[in-house]
């Protein structure tokens, strides 16, 4: 066996060495992190409950608590990374218990690959688990985006072997390529993507050092892209999908994207810690102190025009080149050195990312531990609905939408589909994406559903109640008023719109809770 020609990973004997302040530090930082999780039954993510909801609908398929209204569809597609191993784990932990276990998996798998890609390009953990830390609670992250979640942190994992074998046998690259491009295909479809151009580029970076000879160069990245190529086709030959059709690039978006990344919940947050890490990089940067390696230019560079071409939305999934900044975040740090002048320098700048990763983090719980009431009490107003029921979701106001809203109430908007486990209910926006989730609505209830879409706002659904529709309708409301059997409208409670239509069972700070007692 030939030796690694990188140091190994050490930790000074002496305890007030600097860089035993900095590991313990990072774990101490790292523990404090994975609490929310911990500390709360759903995270208050957007997109959470409704993947939840997904959770309990596979798990109970095919049982006699099986929802009627919903039928399970499996194909050859991609994101599938939550739906194939929560169900197995529920058959252990419960769903709930199972879910939240693998958003704490996808966690560790972001932090950790973090630290093994820096790891084995470095031969030290340096960079890479701050970074990881203070981007753990991010704008795709906070908002629910597991299976990305999950998907990124694989492809971590799958970079770093990658660049282990870069120069030991072919087969064994190859090998371990084939293992992770199908891992990443199943578990989602943009985090291969991550995983392609990341090591796309890496390959390019080594043409330019005249590391590798073209043709090398051009085989090795053909043996990157065969085993996504061969799936791909595959995908079509089954009658598989990405997602639905449409794409939008909402180009004003990209230059604020940077300053909203940081933080999920807080706009002034997000833009202070963002602008104090942008400043703080660029003043080392110009210093010297901060230095991207070749492979690490031709990678800044490349993610930097990825986002800038890549659609918003591409397939029907939305904020698409939004991920492609935390990507970029969490692999660079392997591929750069940082070396500061003195102690209090690096002292300094210890605390200062510690800083900006304990401000975002008690934002998060600020969020979080205030929704656990809020979650219990929409969980008992599910006791009011009868079973087997259809259940629409409204809002009483417009808080805007991203980047600029106050997302402190998103949380909130996909709860109520819950019902779809605890009254065993129809709810229309529960996310049955073809191409995405393996769930379907049934034939009976599939005019009034929607694979993707949020509360409908209180006042198209009363103008519509008393005959004044405006133009350009959603067909799945049009006659609400017949076809669902009880309404939450989320938000703070407001006097009932339609008091001859609606019939008041339930008011909480967050929801309403009414019974459609009369159809017109």
């Amino acid at each position: 066996m030939v030796p690694s020609s990188k140091p190994p990973l050490t930790i000074p004997a002496h305890p007030g060495s600097e860089r035993t302040v900095a590991i313990i530090v990072l774990a101490v930082l790292a523990a404090v992190s994975f609490l929310p999780v911990l500390l709360t039954p759903i995270p208050a993510m957007v997109d959470y409950p409704n993947h939840l909801a997904r959770m309990y609908i596979l798990s109970q398929s095919g049982t006699a608590n099986a929802n009627p209204h919903y039928e399970v569809a499996w194909a050859f597609y991609p994101n599938l990374g939550m739906d194939l191993l929560v169900p197995q784990m529920a058959r252990l932990t419960g769903v709930e218990n199972a879910t939240r276990l693998f958003l704490l998996l996808s966690q560790f798998l972001i932090v950790g690959g973090a630290l093994l890609l820096e790891w084995v390009r470095k031969g030290r953990v340096h960079l890479a688990g701050f970074a990881a830390l203070a981007f753990l609670y991010c704008l795709p992250f906070s908002w629910g985006f597991v299976n990305f979640e999950f998907g990124l942190g694989l492809a971590l994992c799958g970079i770093a072997v990658y660049l282990m074998l870069a120069d030991g046998p072919w087969p064994l690259r190859f090998v371990a390529n084939v293992v992770f491009v199908a891992m990443l295909y199943v578990a989602h479809f943009f985090s291969l993507g991550i995983y392609g151009a990341a090591l796309g580029l890496f390959e390019l970076s080594r043409i330019q050092q005249r590391q590798v000879a073209y043709p090398v160069a051009a085989a090795r990245l053909g043996a990157l892209a065969l085993p996504a190529l061969a799936l791909l086709a595959i995908m079509h030959v089954s009658s598989g999908s990405i997602g639905s059709e449409g794409t939008s690039w909402f180009l004003g978006f990209k230059p604020v994207w940077p300053l909203r990344i940081m933080n999920g919940y807080n706009l002034t947050t997000a833009a202070a810690t963002g602008l104090a890490l942008m400043i703080a990089l660029l003043f080392a940067a110009r210093r010297g102190a901060l230095r991207l390696e070749p492979a690490g230019i031709w990678l800044a560079i490349g993610f930097a025009l990825l986002y800038l071409v890549i659609p918003s939305k591409l397939f029907g999934t939305s904020f698409v080149d939004l991920r492609v900044i935390p990507a970029a975040a969490l692999i660079l740090p392997a591929f750069c050195s940082l070396s500061l002048p003195n102690r209090a320098w690096r002292m300094a700048a210890l605390a200062g990312i510690s800083g900006i990763i304990l401000l975002n983090l008690t934002v998060v719980l600020s969020v979080w531990l205030p929704y656990r009431a809020d979650y219990a009490a929409i969980i008992a107003s599910f006791q009011k609905v009868d079973r087997g029921s259809r259940v629409l979701v409204g809002s009483s106001g417009d808080n805007g939408d991203p980047p600029f809203a106050d997302l402190t109430s998103y949380p909130m908007y996909y709860a109520p589909t819950l019902a779809v486990h605890y009254a065993n209910a129809f709810v229309p926006n529960l996310f049955t994406e073809t191409g995405k989730q393996p769930v379907r609505p049934s034939e009976a209830v599939r005019n009034i559903a929607i694979p993707y879409g949020g509360p409908v706002p209180s006042d198209l659904l009363a103008a519509i109640a008393k005959g004044q529709p405006p133009a350009g309708v959603p067909p799945f409301v049009r006659t609400w008023y017949r076809d669902f059997d009880y309404l939450y409208v989320l938000g703070s409670p407001t006097a009932n719109p339609l008091p001859d239509l609606l019939e008041v069972l339930e008011t909480s700070e967050r929801f309403v809770l009414y019974r459609i007692r009369r159809k017109l």
